[in-house]
């Protein structure tokens, strides 16, 4: 069994890869600082033995060195960031110094303490407005934000100590992941997490455009467990993969299934496309199965009840 240490163990993604290495037998040390994580999140983390939590900064000087050489993890899942696009836009400073800089910091924790693998977790940002669908990780690179073009450079950084200093880097490119603890509150939220807020208080969603912009939604159980195959998979070499599922699922379809589980709900509004949205997204998900293993369990309409149901 492995020791990792997660950052951003308490957000979204991280509380569910926190959970699954530990059902695995793996040892955590899990680090946030409540940015956008919740403790409420660690729930059932917090009653393994195998658990350690630090409350902390990644991105302030020497914090992530020190818990690193105290904990020398087998590998480094680092989740922290901005996650916001519309923030990133507003404050490109923070997401530089979040998104860039503590990424810098990571790598410089694992040269420094000689950690042998570090996953990363990417975006499919970082493709921008694809042209061409499935997009393949060798699709042109045109992020058009601050976010997917922090995403880029931490990969590009990562990769380059990984050959530099012999560490196995392996950058997970997520596509759209939804799920249980998903925020639906927060105003960054996935349409997803927003629909499942509304249909629950009975209000009317609010559908922009024709609703028939497709994008490639895969749940947070798959891609937690993604990331356990990166964090402790033997034999990986350093490389990138796209986190998906290769099915392109319409807002409409994630409607109708919204609405055969509240047929009492407000119908949708319809109103205008926003300008700069990106009609279509769908990954492929062919190297992620040729270089991890990988192939997601959870269908989109599955995920989509258990979400529905999740208290």
């Amino acid at each position: 069994m492995a020791h990792l240490l997660v950052t951003g163990a308490a957000g979204f993604i991280g509380s569910h890869t926190v959970d699954q290495l530990l059902h695995a037998g793996h040892t955590v040390t899990g680090v946030d600082n409540f940015r956008t994580g919740r403790r409420e999140n660690l729930t059932a983390a917090t009653t393994s033995p195998r658990f350690a939590f630090h409350e902390a900064d990644i991105a302030a000087p020497g914090v992530l060195s020190s818990l690193v050489g105290t904990a020398r993890p087998d590998a480094l899942i680092h989740l922290a960031a901005l996650v916001s696009v519309q923030e990133s836009i507003q404050d490109p400073d923070l997401n530089f110094r979040l998104n860039v800089h503590a990424t810098h910091l990571v790598a410089e924790a694992a040269r420094m303490h000689r950690v042998p693998r570090l996953v990363f977790a990417s975006s499919a940002a970082i493709y921008g407005d694809a042209p061409t669908q499935p997009i393949r990780e060798d699709a042109p690179k045109a992020p058009i934000s601050p976010y997917g073009a922090a995403k880029l450079a931490s990969e590009v950084l990562l990769l380059g100590h990984g050959a530099t200093y012999g560490i196995t880097v392996r950058c997970q490119r997520y596509f759209n992941v939804f799920g249980p603890r998903q925020d639906p509150a927060s105003p960054y939220s996935g349409v997803i997490s927003i629909f499942a807020r509304r249909f629950r208080e009975g209000n009317a969603v609010t559908i922009h455009g024709d609703g028939c912009q497709t994008r490639d939604f895969i749940s947070v159980h798959d891609v937690a467990r993604a990331n356990v195959l990166a964090a402790t998979a033997p034999g990986l070499r350093s490389g990138v993969a796209n986190i998906c599922t290769g099915h392109a699922t319409s807002l409409l379809d994630v409607l109708r299934v919204f609405q055969a589980e509240f047929p009492a709900a407000a119908a949708p509004v319809h109103g205008p496309a926003r300008s700069g949205d990106i009609l279509h997204s769908r990954g492929s998900a062919d190297e992620a199965l040729a270089a991890l293993g990988f192939a997601p369990r959870v269908p989109v309409a599955e995920g989509l009840r258990e979400l529905i149901h999740a208290r």
